[in-house]
């Protein structure tokens, strides 16, 4: 028997964002590609033992932060300014980590995303940092696509 290939681990560091209708600068952080679920108890009356079945219940995903440095590009403020305005605007996207020659591995995709909080930089006038933005998307759904 031939000995199993080695397989190393992705870096976290490469990756991109699409996101339907918005072209926007590359994020340095995407956190938040979360799936969990309600878990409900059911006890019928012809149960024999005194202890709930436990049964799956509702899906919940994300909420999903985006992080990137504050570049001149007001696409995210104005997608949220819909939303704040009551226009119906969700979009679908994906998170693509590539591998160490930037090939396409896997694929987080999200759907019915809506941005619901948005904070600007933290601005110090002694600091050196980056000035970074970040957005809280929430989504309905997350697929994983591997390839």
């Amino acid at each position: 028997m031939p000995p199993a290939q080695r397989q190393d681990p992705f870096r976290n560091t490469n990756f991109r964002l699409e996101i339907d209708e918005l072209a926007v600068a590359a994020f340095s952080e995407v956190s938040g590609l979360t799936s969990t679920g309600d878990v409900v108890d059911y006890r019928t009356g012809v149960d024999v033992q005194l202890t709930a079945r436990k049964l799956p219940g509702l899906r919940k995903f994300g909420p999903i932060v985006l992080k990137r440095g504050v570049v001149a590009d007001p696409s995210l403020w104005e997608w949220y300014r819909n939303v704040v305005n009551g226009v119906p605007d969700r979009r679908n996207g994906s998170v693509i980590l590539m591998d160490d020659q930037r090939n396409d591995v896997l694929r987080w995709n999200f759907e019915a995303a809506w941005p619901n909080k948005i904070d600007g930089p933290s601005l110090k006038a002694l600091g050196n940092e980056t000035a970074v933005e970040s957005v809280e998307l929430i989504v309905e759904d997350i697929t994983l696509e591997v390839g």
